[in-house]
């Protein structure tokens, strides 16, 4: 992401500070997050790292107000949102500011709408016309690589990466200010991965700000400006993403980047690696 040195600083899309996060009742409770700090400015990508347990979802559940915080705050597009209730949390998400890619697209779309109404559907609950909203669905398909011959579809109909491709559209289409992909490319074979990765890193040029929680240091590696390392809920390491591959502080990010198989081993198939050598040095 290019930045002019003579423009002032744009207010981050997403500010979270001293973030904690337990469940549990009181003499049980059992800590999720602890003090995590984290913004994103419009236009960034920032990977979230961890294995499985380590905090990564709760942020992501808490940043959408599915998760009450225990301490800390959350500004989401200069609203602060750590304390709102469904109601409020309900109107914010109509608007289309946050929107949600989950891992699985064939549950997270509704299997009886066809593709163009799904499309359509966070459009129309804004309140766009149906015929302007079925205009910007098809003016939006190019953008993830995807035909009209599709829109009559179900989701049951398409292949894994093109179904992960519609729940991309349909989080983009609103034109939101912030999206918390949730191990988008993790359920994808080693085609459709590079191709969701690299419309992601396409998609920065809109200044959305993208939240790409993963697993797989690798995934992220050549889309993220930063990343962000989460180990059992303290955020233990920041930076610039070729600074964290490259020289790791943590002790953690170090087995991270060690455990990493596409970033220490030729993947099996020849376009992948090709791929992820463009992203890794573009």
């Amino acid at each position: 992401m290019s930045i002019d040195p003579h423009r002032a600083p744009a207010a981050p899309v997403l500010s979270v500070e001293g973030l904690d996060v337990h469940y549990g009742p009181r003499r049980r409770r059992r800590r999720a997050l602890h003090d995590v700090s984290l913004s994103i400015a419009p236009g960034e990508t920032v990977g979230v790292i961890g294995e499985t347990g380590s905090g990564k979802s709760t942020l992501a559940r808490t940043i959408l107000g599915l998760v009450r915080a225990s301490a800390g705050s959350i500004v989401v597009d200069g609203e602060e949102v750590g304390a709102y209730g469904p109601r409020r949390w309900r109107a914010l998400r109509r608007r289309g500011v946050v929107q949600y890619v989950f891992q699985d697209p064939l549950r997270s779309l509704d299997p009886d709408l066809t593709i163009e109404d799904s499309l359509a559907e966070p459009l129309l609950v804004q309140g766009v016309p149906r015929a302007e909203a079925a205009g910007r669905v098809r003016a939006f398909l190019p953008r993830v690589r995807l035909g009209e011959e599709l829109l009559d579809r179900l989701p049951g109909e398409l292949s894994g990466g093109q179904r992960q491709r519609v729940a991309v559209a349909r989080a983009l289409v609103t034109e939101p200010r912030l999206v918390i992909l949730d191990e988008p490319v993790s359920a994808l074979d080693s085609a459709n991965r590079v191709q969701v990765l690299e419309i992601l890193k396409e998609l920065r040029a809109d200044g959305v700000a993208l939240v790409f929680i993963s697993h797989d240091l690798g995934s992220v590696a050549g889309v993220a400006d930063r990343i962000a390392v989460l180990y059992q809920g303290e955020l233990v390491e920041v930076g610039a993403a070729a600074d964290v591959i490259r020289a790791p502080r943590h002790p953690y990010t170090r087995l991270l980047v060690r455990s990493a198989p596409t970033l220490h081993s030729a993947p099996a198939d020849r376009a992948e690696r090709e791929a992820l050598r463009t992203l890794l040095h573009s």
